[in-house]
C-alpha cells in the first residue's frame, strides 16, 4: 500500500484499495491535518444562506456591508455604503415584490448582469424564500441565456439594464417561463411596450420595490437540504448543465474556510473588505461573498470596467484579493515593466532585494520576517499599489504560473494562495498556506471539511498507488452538489458511492499538497478561467474547406488558442496560384502570408459560427506532412492523441505563444 511520505499537512483516513469492481485502483482516503480529530461543525445557528445574511444583519447592523462608487460628473469617486441593517430593509421589500408576481418556494428566479449591490440583494431575497436563484450569463455560448431560462423553468429575472436587449431577443421562446422582469435601473417605454406584446411584466428597481407595498408573506422554513441555486456550467455535448447546490454546501463551505483561517492566523474580521468583480454567475465570487457576509465583514463593487479596476481597487483599499490567474498576469506583467524601466540601478536594486527576501522566505521564514527593512523601503510601494492594506491574495478557476506566484509572494507583502475547486464542489475543495513558499505551483491541501482520494487513471499512465500517486481526483463530503437539473444520467457519471470524480488529474505531495498536472478529458481552462471544449472547436474550424485536419491546443497558462494545420495541398497551391506566390507545397507552409491566410479562413468560420472570443485561434503552424500512426500522433482509428501530439510540436507552440505576444 502506497502512503504520502513526510506528509505534514494530510491525515489518512482509509486505506488504498485495489480494484474489485471492474473500476480503477484507488489511491488512500486523506483530509486535512485541521481535521484530523473530526471536521468542524457548522456554525451555531444557520442552516441557511439566509441565517448567514440575517444572523449578519443582528450582529453587525450598523456595520458597512455592499458599496458603489458614486459617479461625479460623469466619473466614479467614492465609494457610497449600505449598512447590513439598510440592506435587510431592502431584501426584505424585493423578497415580498417577489412573492406578490406569485412565485413561491422552490420557485425560480434568474440574476443577469454585472456584479452590483442589487445582485446581491436579489440573491438575498431568492435565500429568505426558498427560491432557487439562477445565475443567467451568456459565456457559455450563443443562445446560453435563452436555454438557461427554458431549462430552469425562470418564472422572474433580476436584469441589469444594458442587459434587457439581450433578454428581449430571446422572446418567444422563453415566454413559456418568463413572466416578470426587473431591471436593476430604469425601463424604456419602448421594452415596456416590447414586453406587454407578449404578456409579460416589466418593471424599474424602484418600481419594483414597491410592489409589495401593504402585502405580507411568511417567510417559509428553510431546510438545509434545499437547493440554494442552480449554477450552469459549460457541458461536453454543448449544452451547459445545472448544477443544484444546497445550502448545507455552501454552509459547509464557510465552517471549513472559517476554520482554516483561524489555525492560519488570518481569520476574517467585521473590518475586512472585498472588492467584488468576479462573476457572482460563478461559484467563486458567490463563495467568497457568502463568507464575507458571515463575518459582518464589507464588499464593495467594480465599476465594471476592466481597464479601471486597479483604480478601483486603489479606491476600495481590500484587505481581502480574490483573481483568477489572466488578473494576475496583467499585474505581474505591469509591474515586471515598470522595474525594467526604472534604469539600470533601480533595477539592479530590485532584484537584489527580490532574491534576498526569496532567499530568506525559501528557508523558512514567514513573509513579514523574511525581510522587513526591505519591505518599507522597496516592496510598500508596490503594496500600495492594491490599496495598501490587501494581506490574502487568493488565485483559482486556472492555474497561477509557478514564476507569477513566487513573484508575487515576495513583492506585495501578502499571502499569495493557490485554491482549487469547481462548481459541483462548492468552489474551494484545495488552498495553499500561508508562509509555505515549497506550496509554490500546487494548490495546497484540501479544505478541512472534505475527503479526498486519487483513482488510478490506466489508459492515461497515471497510477494511484505508484512511490508518487497520480490519478483522477475525488473528493467526498457536504460540499458537493445535489446533482445535475434534470439530468440524473450526467450525475451518476460523476458521483459513484459519495465520491464525486472531478475529471482533472492530481499529484500528492510529500507533504500533502496536490499539484494539478492533466485533464482526464478534452476540456481545459485558459488563464481567464473559460473552458474549452477542444473537440467540438475542431470540429466547427474543420468545416473550413482549405485544410484537411486541425489540431487545437491552448492551457491554463495562456488566454488564447493555437493551432497545428493540416492544409489542403490542392486548396493551397490553387491559392498560391491565385495571388501570384511560387514555391512547393512545404516552402508554402512556411510562408507567412499564408499562414495569414489560413488563419482568415479560421477567423470566417469562427465569426460565421458565433464562437465567443476566446475560442478563436490567434495563431497557425502549417504542417504539410499530415498526421499519422508512424510518428504516434494518431490511433489506429485515426483519433488524435492529444499528449503526443503535444509533445512532438512542442516547440512549434512555444514559437506560437511568443510570436502573439
Amino acid at each position: 500500500m502506497v502512503q504520502l511520505q513526510h506528509k505534514r499537512f494530510v491525515v489518512e483516513v482509509d486505506a488504498a484499495k485495489e480494484a474489485t469492481d471492474g473500476r480503477p485502483s484507488t489511491g488512500p482516503v486523506y483530509r486535512s491535518v485541521f481535521a484530523k480529530d473530526g471536521f468542524p461543525p457548522q456554525v451555531e445557528g444557520m442552516e441557511s444562506c439566509w441565517d448567514v445574511f440575517r444572523t449578519a444583519v443582528e450582529k453587525y447592523p450598523t456595520n458597512p456591508m455592499l458599496g458603489g462608487r458614486e459617479i461625479v460628473n460623469g466619473k466614479p469617486g467614492k465609494y457610497v455604503w449600505q449598512t447590513y441593517e439598510e440592506v435587510y430593509d431592502t431584501v426584505t421589500k424585493v423578497g415580498l415584490s417577489i412573492r406578490s408576481c406569485g412565485v413561491l418556494k422552490g420557485g425560480r428566479c434568474g440574476i443577469y448582469g454585472a456584479n452590483c449591490p442589487e445582485w446581491v440583494m436579489s440573491m438575498e431575497a431568492c435565500n429568505a424564500h426558498g427560491i432557487y436563484c439562477v445565475p443567467l450569463y451568456d459565456t457559455l455560448g450563443a443562445g446560453a441565456v435563452e436555454f438557461i431560462i427554458c431549462h430552469a423553468e425562470v418564472s422572474i429575472a433580476f436584469v441589469e439594464e444594458k442587459k434587457i436587449p439581450e433578454v428581449l431577443k430571446t422572446f418567444p421562446n422563453t415566454t413559456k417561463y418568463l413572466k416578470t422582469l426587473v431591471s436593476f435601473g430604469m425601463v424604456t417605454p419602448e421594452q415596456k411596450a416590447e414586453v406587454k406584446k407578449f404578456g409579460l411584466a416589466i418593471y424599474s428597481w424602484d418600481e419594483f420595490l414597491q410592489l409589495g407595498n401593504n402585502k405580507h408573506f411568511d417567510t417559509p422554513v428553510i431546510k438545509k437540504s434545499d437547493i440554494c441555486t442552480i449554477m450552469y456550467t459549460s457541458g461536453t455535448t454543448g449544452d451547459p448543465k445545472g448544477v443544484m447546490i444546497s445550502n448545507e454546501s455552501i454552509i459547509t463551505l464557510i465552517a471549513g474556510v472559517k476554520l482554516q483561517l483561524e489555525l492560519t492566523k488570518e481569520e476574517l474580521q467585521s473590518v475586512d473588505v472585498y472588492l467584488s468583480y468576479l462573476p457572482l454567475a460563478h461559484i467563486f465570487d458567490r463563495a467568497m461573498e457568502e463568507l464575507f457576509i458571515s463575518h459582518g465583514a464589507s464588499i464593495g463593487f467594480w465599476c465594471g470596467d476592466v481597464k479601471l479596476l486597479v483604480e478601483d481597487i486603489r479606491e476600495l483599499r481590500p484587505t481581502i484579493f480574490c483573481a483568477v490567474p489572466r488578473v494576475l498576469d496583467r499585474i505581474y506583467s505591469g509591474l515586471i515593466e515598470k522595474i525594467s524601466s526604472g534604469g539600470f540601478l533601480k533595477h539592479t536594486l530590485f532584484n537584489i532585494a527580490y532574491n534576498y527576501k526569496l532567499f530568506n522566505m525559501s528557508r523558512g521564514h514567514k513573509h513579514v520576517e523574511a525581510a522587513p527593512t526591505l519591505d518599507k523601503l522597496i516592496f510598500s510601494q508596490i503594496k500600495q499599489g492594491l490599496g495598501g492594506r490587501v494581506r490574502l491574495i487568493l488565485s483559482g478557476a486556472a492555474p497561477l504560473a509557478r514564476h507569477v506566484e513566487a513573484f508575487l509572494r515576495v513583492v506585495t507583502c501578502s499571502h499569495v494562495l493557490q485554491g482549487y475547486g469547481l462548481t459541483e464542489t462548492c468552489a474551494g475543495s484545495f488552498v495553499s498556506l500561508p508562509n509555505q513558499l515549497a506550496m509554490l505551483g500546487t494548490v495546497g491541501p484540501p479544505i478541512p471539511n472534505v475527503d479526498v482520494c486519487l483513482e488510478s487513471v490506466p489508459e492515461m499512465g497515471y497510477d494511484a498507488l505508484s512511490s508518487t500517486p497520480r490519478g483522477e481526483i475525488c473528493i467526498r463530503g457536504k460540499t458537493l452538489f445535489s446533482g445535475y437539473y434534470k439530468r440524473e444520467d450526467l450525475t451518476k457519471e460523476v458521483m459513484v458511492n459519495g465520491w464525486f470524480h472531478t475529471g482533472d488529474i492530481g499529484e500528492w505531495q510529500p507533504d500533502g499538497s496536490m499539484k494539478i498536472i492533466d485533464r482526464k478529458k478534452n476540456i481545459f481552462k485558459l488563464s481567464q478561467g473559460e473552458y474549452v471544449a477542444v473537440e467540438n472547436l475542431e470540429n466547427v474550424y474543420g468545416l473550413v474547406p482549405d485544410i484537411d485536419l486541425i489540431w487545437i491546443h491552448g492551457n491554463s497558462f495562456q488566454s488564447f488558442l493555437v493551432a497545428v494545420v493540416n492544409p489542403n495541398k490542392e486548396a493551397l497551391e490553387c491559392w498560391a496560384e491565385e495571388n501570384g506566390i511560387t514555391g512547393d507545397f512545404s516552402s508554402l507552409c512556411e510562408n507567412p502570408m499564408a499562414k495569414e491566410y489560413i488563419l482568415g479562413e479560421l477567423t470566417k468560420i469562427a465569426k460565421e459560427k458565433k464562437l465567443k472570443g476566446f475560442e478563436f485561434i490567434k495563431a497557425v503552424h502549417l504542417e504539410p506532412v499530415p498526421f499519422d500512426m508512424e510518428r504516434d500522433l494518431l490511433t489506429p482509428t485515426y483519433k488524435k492523441k492529444r499528449p503526443q501530439l503535444l509533445k512532438y510540436y512542442q516547440n512549434v507552440i512555444d514559437s506560437m505563444y511568443k510570436s502573439v505576444k
